[in-house]
């Protein structure tokens, strides 16, 4: 039980505590990431998968060394650690109602310049609307993959399993877009992504469908919507999400030089800024929800005897 009890203690920490604004491990892990690049880029998927072997590799081996205690209560602290280390839940909330505050305010552009805190696309010359779709789209997606993924594999692999999917998510973030730069150096960290968000992904699409206020509408979503989406894993987390929320995602999304057209997912209205505090309160249930389900899996997958 040590396991499950980390993982809930360390949602709890979420929770209360957020994510420090100063020497947040994962923003420590990202330098070190950055300063690792100019050593390993080149421009071939081999150097790549270099580049995540190591890091990916490395934060595994952290994971594996921590996690040696052999008491429960060593364990159960270990876990917990970790587990508030890699969520991001409560800031990815708070940004958010921070947005929504913004745009009630009327101050659309610190709404626009907020935006970039999620998101990689040109928030410039957005309106009102498109920053909302995106706000909503973003917690969409990074809830699937900044919790109910990292709790999957907390609780099938644990402190390893933590750490190791947020190393792959965080490369992803940082070299997996498909720039000049990165389209063949980010080939292995965007696939591995992809990979480790899977299980995560329809998770959380199941948990929106199931909590939403319109179910109906959010499985026609996904069914019909999501094999449209660019990404295997943002798809049914996005459609299911307008569904349930009555609402329509999706559209163009400019990225510096490069413009996507991308399918829509939901067939309701365009969102408003009402919607933002309905998407976050859904989030909420979703995200107890998931915490549930994995804290009662990882209770029941046995430890590795070492």
């Amino acid at each position: 039980m040590s396991r499950a009890v980390g993982l809930l203690l360390g949602y709890a920490a979420d929770r209360v505590f957020a994510d420090p604004r100063r020497g947040h491990p994962v923003a420590g892990f990202g330098a070190l990431a950055a300063r690792l690049e100019r050593h390993t880029w080149r421009d071939d998927r081999a150097a790549g998968v270099v580049h995540v072997a190591a890091l990916v590799g490395g934060a595994v081996v952290v994971g594996r060394a921590a996690d040696r205690p052999r008491s429960p209560l060593a364990r159960t602290l270990v876990t917990a650690v970790a587990t508030w280390a890699v969520l991001g839940g409560t800031s990815l909330e708070r940004e958010v109602t921070t947005i929504e505050r913004q745009l009630r305010e009327g101050r659309l552009d610190d709404a626009r310049r907020q935006l970039t805190h999620l998101v990689g696309r040109d928030p410039t010359g957005l309106d009102e609307a498109e920053v909302v779709r995106a706000t909503v789209e973003s917690l969409a997606e990074n809830t699937s993959d900044a919790v109910v993924s990292s709790l999957v594999w907390g609780a099938l692999a644990g402190v390893p399993g933590l750490l190791g999917h947020r190393a792959a998510n965080t490369l992803d973030a940082m070299v997996g877009h498909r720039t000049p730069r990165h389209e063949r150096f980010g080939w292995a960290a965007a696939r591995l992504d992809d990979l480790l968000n899977l299980p995560g992904s329809r998770l959380t699409a199941a948990l929106a469908t199931t909590l939403g206020p319109d179910r109906r509408g959010a499985l026609a979503a996904r069914r019909r919507d999501a094999p449209h989406h660019p990404s295997p894993n943002a798809g049914p987390v996005e459609a299911a999400y307008a569904g349930a929320l009555g609402i329509r995602l999706g559209g163009t999304n400019t990225y510096g030089d490069r413009v996507e057209h991308r399918a829509v997912m939901g067939t309701g209205r365009p969102p408003t800024v009402a919607d933002l505090s309905r998407a976050v309160a859904l989030t909420r249930r979703l995200d107890a929800a998931a915490l549930l389900v994995t804290a009662a899996t990882a209770s029941r997958v046995p430890r590795r005897r070492r």
